[in-house]
């Protein structure tokens, strides 16, 4: 659904930008709930104010409800045929690319410098090697790139703020400076 809801807001109805969408789906990633059911919503939420929150959810949930249940009805009556078990295989690591290509689409957008490349990599090692809880990881993310932040104006150094670096950089260095 990411990638779906990306090339439909972004690419075709140029309703967000790129970096709101990621902004987006970090956003909705924090909230309880589907991401791709938060992201419609924030979207919605975007464009038309509550009502536009209300309609983009039930858009997305009524034919994923629908979908499910008649997979589930299908599912039932063929279970153990080793046809689907197959086609299951397949499927699941079709999800993971599906996964993979909105993971890499986001971090084009959410990567800016060497320290949130590092920030990024700390927070892998402490979901992966650590087990940290996913709203520990977020709360340490927030908390370690407002530190990042305020030390790189302490020393001086460009803030890019968004994947449009050189605006930020330029408008950074008239805030330094003034």
């Amino acid at each position: 659904m990411i990638p779906f809801i990306e090339r439909e807001v972004v690419d075709k109805k140029k309703w967000v930008k790129m970096e709101e969408i990621s902004d987006m789906f970090a956003l909705a990633g924090t909230a309880p709930g589907a991401i791709a059911v938060n992201a419609a919503t924030f979207i919605g939420h975007k464009i038309a104010g509550v009502r536009g929150a209300i309609i983009a959810m039930a858009g997305v949930l009524l034919p994923t409800f629908l979908i499910v249940l008649f997979l589930n009805l299908i599912f039932i009556s063929v279970q153990g045929n080793p046809h689907v078990e197959a086609a299951f295989q397949g499927i699941r690591a079709a999800v993971v690319a599906l996964i993979a290509y909105a993971a890499i689409k986001i971090a084009k957008t959410s990567i800016l410098d060497k320290s949130t490349f590092v920030l990024m990599a700390c927070m892998v090692v402490m979901l992966v090697i650590f087990h940290w809880h996913p709203i520990l990881v977020i709360a340490s993310g927030a908390l370690l790139g407002i530190m990042i932040v305020k030390v790189k104006e302490l020393l001086h150094m460009s803030v890019p703020l968004d994947s449009n670096k050189q605006s930020d950089i330029e408008e950074h260095k008239e805030k330094m400076s003034s």
